[in-house]
């Protein structure tokens, strides 16, 4: 028997990429250097060495590409604008051929009757911020208000929705802490600065554009966030997934809504770096917007308690230093990356953001899988298990809004298959397959099942 789930009116229909996975055309128009491309073009750092020279060549396809997106029935597009293209040092003289092709994505959008939603940051640092220290510094929050603030004069008039920061616990503790992203260092204090000064950035952000857009604009901020399970009803097995909740979800979540850190997680990172990172007013800064959340959800987490390493400072050792250590879920499937496939828990994950924080408008602003694509002998790519993975989580969107869950919108990661940061080009998670030798893009079956379900704005079980 077939159910059909509907959707709120104006519910947004949307799928997501960001600048520097597949913009390419690094080095031209004027555009300077980002941390990433440093980063990948370090030998080791990435899988094959692939960086995003040029990706999914889109700067130089953009109208091809909002054609193909128009064929998807997209209502809206998030996508992310490259710092290093404004402000080729971070600060200082604004490139306007920059400004004039994010112009052009924006105005092409709106022809098409998608709707724009603006990523200020998806990690592509200006590399001349990061010589001087990046987001350690306190300074480079400043810098990112001033970007805020052009970007938004820029674009403003043709922008209804702008997210500041997207996962900036990935920013801070796998590029400062774990040294597997840009800019690659590894220590657990520095990720600390860098986490604080992100979230500082974005209080700052979302000033400047509520005091510079043209128009009524809503903000938001992009959180990779996962339910917690224990691995067991022991009380040190539920401490334990406490601490990775409170260090992977709270501490970004309470000050964007409640202007405050989680207190024991607070206590330990004072011990770590003192307790004068955060300065008086920073946690009113960050928590005036009130903003809409975006979560970008992909996985579960299930900990179980483990030798304790308060004294580790490599990120490498998060586990040691947060006395944990993951366990797998034997009964989850897994996607083509390895990552436990759970729509229950995302569900379960928006239900408890209602109970934590009240009524908060959400977006999902990412969600996908990476599957073993490929083209068949009739030119198709017959993606069965992304339509499975999305109908999973769609449904369990659709129960989130029954039980009283403000959500607003859903994006699929991605639309294109794309440089997927260190994993290289090895994942694919697009609608859209792309032959990176020749730049062929090819709608993939879910492409088509998802332009049915945005048409239709229900689900079909």
């Amino acid at each position: 028997m077939t159910e059909r789930l509907v959707f709120p009116d104006g519910f947004a229909w949307g799928a997501a990429t960001s600048a520097y996975q597949i913009e390419g055309a690094v080095a031209e128009d004027g555009r300077g250097r980002s941390i990433w491309d440093t980063f990948s073009h370090v030998p080791g750092n990435t899988h094959h060495g692939d960086n995003g020279d040029i990706a999914c060549d889109h700067y130089h396809r953009l109208q091809s590409d909002v054609d193909l997106m128009g064929k998807l029935g997209l209502g809206a597009y998030r996508f992310s604008i490259a710092w290093p293209r404004i402000q080729p040092e971070g600060k200082g003289p604004i490139n306007q051929s920059g400004l004039d092709h994010y112009r052009r994505l924006v105005d092409t959008l709106r022809a098409h009757d998608i709707e724009p939603l603006v990523t200020l940051y998806h990690w592509d640092l200006p590399q001349g911020l990061q010589d001087s220290g990046g987001w350690v510094q306190r300074d480079t929050a400043y810098r990112f208000e001033d970007y805020a603030r052009v970007v938004t004069e820029a674009l403003g008039d043709g922008v209804d929705r702008w997210i500041t920061l997207n996962e900036p616990w990935c920013s801070a503790f796998l590029g400062y802490g774990a040294g597997a992203h840009a800019p690659g260092l590894s220590e657990i204090g520095t990720a600390v600065l860098a986490a604080h000064h992100l979230l500082l950035s974005h209080g700052l952000a979302a000033r400047a554009i509520v005091e510079t857009s043209p128009r009524p604009a809503e903000i938001g901020i992009a959180l990779n966030l996962a339910p917690v399970s224990p691995a067991s009803d022991s009380p040190d097995d539920l401490a334990a997934a406490q601490r990775v909740h409170d260090q992977q979800n709270a501490w970004f979540l309470d000050p964007v809504l409640r202007g405050s850190y989680p207190r024991e997680l607070l206590a330990e990172y004072v011990r770590l770096v003192g307790d004068e990172f955060v300065h008086e007013g920073d946690l009113e800064v960050i928590g005036s917007a009130r903003p809409f959340v975006g979560v970008n959800y992909y996985m579960p987490l299930r900990v179980a308690a483990a030798g304790m390493g308060r004294g580790a400072t490599r990120a490498s050792s998060f586990g040691t230093w947060l006395g944990i250590e993951h366990r797998a879920r034997p009964d989850l499937p897994l996607s083509g990356s390895g990552w436990a496939i759970d729509p229950a828990g995302l569900f379960e994950l928006l239900v408890r953001l209602r109970n934590d924080y009240g009524s908060v408008p959400l977006y999902i602003t990412e969600n996908g899988a990476a599957f073993f694509d490929y083209v068949d002998p009739n030119g198709a790519v017959q993606d069965i298990e992304r339509i499975e993975y999305l109908r999973g989580h769609l449904a369990a969107a659709h129960a989130a809004i029954a039980n009283g869950v403000d959500l607003r919108g859903y994006f699929v990661w991605s639309v294109y298959d794309n440089f997927e940061w260190a994993h290289g080009y090895a994942q694919r998670f697009g609608l859209v397959f792309t032959d990176f030798r020749t730049q062929q893009r090819i709608l993939k079956a879910s492409a088509y099942w998802y332009r049915d379900v945005i048409a239709a704005n229900a689900l079909e079980i």
